[in-house]
């Protein structure tokens, strides 16, 4: 599958959670680091896309240790949590 089809079905994937607050965590998150990742940072997201939104939440937040294999540079942007979208 080409890089841009891929994209766009881990972006639905990402907005579609379930819930509001994982569709702002997650969704918010692919929308903006997206653009710039290569292929590994691709594959990671699709793999955290199928862990549980409470983990995923838990582990952005900080409520629960990041697994081994989640760790790195793009669990520290998803701690950042500045990439959710606030209504003003």
């Amino acid at each position: 599958m080409d890089r841009e089809t891929r994209l766009k079905r881990l972006s639905f994937r990402a907005w579609h959670r379930g819930t509001k607050e994982a569709d702002l965590l997650i969704g918010g998150f692919f929308d903006t680091y997206s653009k710039s990742w290569t292929i590994e940072q691709i594959d990671w997201f699709e793999t955290l896309l199928g862990e549980e939104d409470v983990e995923i939440m838990a582990w952005a937040i900080g409520t629960m240790p990041v697994p081994e294999q989640y760790q790195g540079p793009m669990m520290d942007a998803l701690h950042k949590l500045d990439y959710i979208p606030v209504a003003r």
